[in-house]
């Protein structure tokens, strides 16, 4: 099948099929992960790890600083692994994670390990915030309610990955924002056409800045991976995202629950000019062994450049 032959190749992606680690914030954080599986969502993807050293690298001043974040109610869709979930809890938020039914028992044994291994290095810190795992497929409304919006922020990283998902994740968002949330998506560009009527789906209802690389951590970025800061429209009577909300709403009732099946459609019309240039650097090293980030975006690139290859 084509969705298992994306998983196969995928799997070059990472330096370990098993455990990912990542320095983050002062803590060495542990994620499991299953590439194999059925289900995307156990794997470990970039952008998650983009926007969690993003995170990092705007600590200390901005909107992502601690004392701001302190007590911020966040919201994650699409968790996976939890790794951007993390981010935002070591800043100080109180964090819902959020994924299928499937992918809960990873999810929860991530959290468990690492809400262990931040409290045993440092048993004082009061920095971190809190994490909680629970379902929620796209669209549901009963999943909605039960998660008590609106929330602070509504995070995601790599759920944006076939069309027929956009709708659902859109209405999903709005039904948990309020006027004054923050929604930050980032993303890996697999398909030119999904990207663009993603755009043009966000821009139609909320404000849309493009984060710049160089608010990036100088090494956990690529031109492919972009987020984005995302919040509701304003128009002359305000700001627009109730009625946003209240579509949103009135959608879920109708019955619009399409959700994330584990299945991705083909990925096509890859830019992979970007790829070439992000692993340029790695590939040109000849006395020092890669990074495992290299490694990563090097094996994201062989990949796609296989992902037309016939199996038998």
């Amino acid at each position: 099948m084509e969705a298992d032959r994306y998983l196969y190749f995928n799997t070059l992606n990472l330096p370990d099929t098993s455990l990912v680690t990542i320095d983050l914030l002062g803590h060495q954080l542990q994620f499991s992960q299953d590439p194999n599986s059925n289900h995307l969502g156990t794997t470990v993807w970039d952008a998650s790890m983009v926007f969690a050293k993003y995170l990092e690298r705007n600590s200390r001043k901005g909107r992502f600083c601690l004392s701001k974040l302190k007590g911020k109610r966040v919201i994650e869709l699409g968790a996976g692994c939890g790794v951007a979930s993390f981010g935002m809890a070591m800043l100080g938020c109180e964090v819902v994670t959020t994924d299928q039914k499937e992918v809960l028992p990873l999810l929860q044994r991530n959290v468990e390990r690492n809400i262990s291994r931040i409290m045993q290095a440092n048993a004082n810190s009061d920095s971190f915030g809190s994490i909680k795992v629970v379902e929620l497929d796209w669209g549901n409304k009963d999943h909605i309610q039960a998660v008590d919006p609106p929330y602070d922020f509504v995070i995601g990283t790599d759920v944006v990955y076939a069309e027929h998902l956009l709708d659902p994740l859109l209405q999903t968002i709005c039904a948990l924002s309020g006027p004054r949330t923050t929604t930050v998506l980032g993303y890996e560009i697999r398909s030119t056409s999904v990207h663009e009527q993603m755009l043009q789906m966000w821009k139609s209802n909320f404000d849309v800045k493009t984060v710049p690389r160089t608010k990036m951590d100088i090494k956990y970025q690529h031109p492919s991976i972009q987020l984005y800061l995302m919040e509701p429209k304003c128009s002359g009577n305000g700001l627009a995202a109730d009625h946003i909300k209240n579509q949103a709403s009135e959608s879920v009732e109708r019955g619009c629950s399409q959700t994330r099946d584990g299945t991705t459609s083909r990925v096509d019309e890859v830019e992979s000019e970007k790829d070439n240039r992000g692993c340029s650097s790695a590939t040109g090293l000849t006395n020092q062994e890669l990074t495992d980030w290299e490694v990563r975006r090097c094996g994201a690139m062989a990949a796609r450049l296989l992902r037309d290859v016939k199996i038998n």
